[in-house]
């Protein structure tokens, strides 16, 4: 396990981007509890970068020299995640061939980030609990105490207050958990924090002498109005794909195929459609042994004034017709079903909100309310 070097409180908080409210807040609250020894629950929905946060507390504290040492609870099947926490000694089961240090003791003196602790088996927290109050850890197979010096930093996308209720987590090992507990919000309640770390994984993703993909306008304004509902690890597998796609190029909505955009609410996208889509995006068949170079978006985009809904953009008719299965399909419904699932989106996005609903969709608020009334009647009130 590497040990993490502390290169400053501006690179730790650093790890946490955006400059909205929430996340100004998170910094301020892990710059407080890193100069603290408490054990820390850092709660939010997945992809919303816990992992990251947990880091930020390793690096501004004491402990920042020592080893970060990761587990993530969920992952481990839970016969072994006794042994994969506190070690074995030689023989203790099958399989055992020498003895075997654990994480806790791979943390010693440094931090250990139990990612997914709500999935951990309730005769596991049991176990955990112990080490908690003792800070002590018995190897399996071993009748040996061992002192361990632990950071205990925890993680969970479950609410624990109702899996205490139920009864699949201990309430004594959440409130030993819960010493100060950490938010980590979702992406859509960030503001205008997407732009900045679209531009902050772009320059990630970027080659060594490759410039950044950049989006257009059009594409920024998409961006900030989707709910990414797999937060910012959503948002950083659509900025490596077209960094992929587009390398160094400036990406607008029209040059990006449908199935290829980051999924809304009604409308999915299968792998084969994605790789069609790809496909869709240069002559392929022609790549001769050397290849040919990445599609290269459009530029600047193009002023729309048309009152067509902005959508991901429909696949380029040079490119050939899509593969249609043997019974056909129905042309109008697929399009009917496609205009009706960004409506409602957008309805949802604005709480029903005409006005800025149509605006998001690049509307005029009239031609919008006649579209909402022939998939949505009930919600075509002015």
């Amino acid at each position: 396990m590497s040990k993490v070097d502390t290169t400053g409180a501006a690179t730790a908080l650093g790890l946490l981007v955006g400059e909205s409210a929430a996340m100004r807040a998170l910094r301020a609250l892990v710059k407080r509890v890193a100069a603290s020894d408490s054990t820390v629950l850092i709660l939010g929905e997945s992809g919303t970068g816990k992992e990251l946060v947990a880091q930020a507390i390793h690096r501004l504290s004491a402990r920042a020299r020592q080893n970060f040492v990761p587990v993530n609870c969920g992952a481990i099947p839970a016969e072994l995640l006794e042994s994969e926490l506190f070690g074995h000694t030689k023989g203790a089961f099958t399989g055992a061939v020498s003895d075997r240090r654990g994480r806790f003791e791979m943390a010693d003196a440094g931090t250990l980030f139990l990612d997914e602790i709500g999935d951990m088996r309730l005769e596991m927290q049991v176990k955990l609990l112990r080490v908690l109050q003792e800070r002590t850890i018995d190897r399996v197979g071993d009748d040996h105490a061992r002192k361990v010096n632990v950071r205990v930093v925890a993680a969970t996308h479950r609410h624990l207050e109702d899996a205490v209720s139920s009864g699949s987590f201990r309430a004594d090992l959440f409130y030993r958990l819960n010493v100060v507990p950490l938010h980590v919000p979702a992406l859509r309640e960030r503001g205008d924090d997407v732009p900045i770390l679209f531009e902050h994984f772009a320059r990630q993703c970027a080659g060594d002498a490759q410039k950044p993909v950049r989006a257009a306008p059009d594409l920024q304004r998409w961006l900030c109005a989707h709910t990414w509902p797999g937060n910012v690890r959503e948002l950083l597998n659509f900025v490596e794909r077209l960094t992929v796609l587009w390398p160094g190029a400036e990406v607008g909505i029209a040059d990006i195929p449908a199935a290829m955009m980051p999924r809304v609410a009604g409308y999915e996208s299968s792998a084969a459609a994605e790789q069609e889509a790809v496909l869709s995006l240069w002559r392929w068949e022609d790549d001769d042994a050397e290849g040919e170079a990445a599609p290269v978006a459009n530029g600047a985009a193009v002023e729309d004034s048309s009152d067509e809904p902005h959508a991901p953009a429909a696949q380029d008719p040079a490119a050939g017709p899509p593969s249609i299965p043997q019974g056909g399909v129905d042309l109008r419904q697929l399009m009917a079903d496609f205009e009706s699932a960004w409506i409602r989106e957008a309805m949802r996005m604005t709480d029903g909100n005409v006005s800025h609903a149509a605006e998001l969709l690049g509307l005029r608020r009239t031609t919008f309310i006649e579209r909402l009334r022939k998939y949505e009647p009930s919600d075509s009130r002015q």
